[in-house]
Order: C-alpha cells, then structure tokens, then sequence
C-alpha cells in the first residue's frame, strides 16, 4: 500500500489511495518533535482491510525516522497504540 504526505504549515495528513478510495490520518505539529494525531477517516469501501491499521504504523515508522513523539487524539489511534506495545517509544500520552 502507497502512503503519502501531504504537509501544511502546522500539521499535515498521511494518505492511501486504495482501489480509487482515499483514507487518511491527519496530524497537527505542536513542535518539530511533537505531533497530535488528530484523526483517521476511512471510507466504508475499505473498511475491513487493514488500511487505517496501514496509516497508524506508516505514522509510527515516521515519528521514529523523525525523531518525534505522538500524542494520540484520535480515538482509532489511540486504540491502536494501545495495542501495540511495540509502539510506546514514539507514543507521549
């Protein structure tokens, strides 16, 4: 699965484009190492198949690359992160 980015001046979404559909998972950027991730929207078309799962670990992988921390907002990736043990070096919060 292909994520990108696309940044704004304070925050920014990651993005997957699945079999024409677009979900995501945007944050806002509180420091250069502090993010809040404030939501993840996924369209019912693909619901089911691991896509928001997708978007929560590309943002993971980012925050350690970066060298940053997650404070999780939003419901789904706070579960997430909850989860996923393996994921607490980047979690804050």
């Amino acid at each position: 699965m292909d994520i990108r980015l696309e940044e704004t001046g304070s925050g920014g979404r990651y993005v997957a484009t699945v079999d024409g559909h677009e979900a995501e998972m945007t944050y806002s950027r509180t420091s250069p190492k502090l993010i809040i991730i404030d939501h993840t929207g996924v369209p019912d078309a693909l619901r089911g198949k691991g896509v928001g799962q997708a978007l929560a670990l590309h943002a993971v992988e980012e925050a350690r690359r970066g060298g940053w921390k997650i404070i999780p907002l939003c419901p789904f990736f706070k579960a997430q992160a909850t989860r996923h043990e393996e994921w607490r070096d980047v979690i804050n919060g």
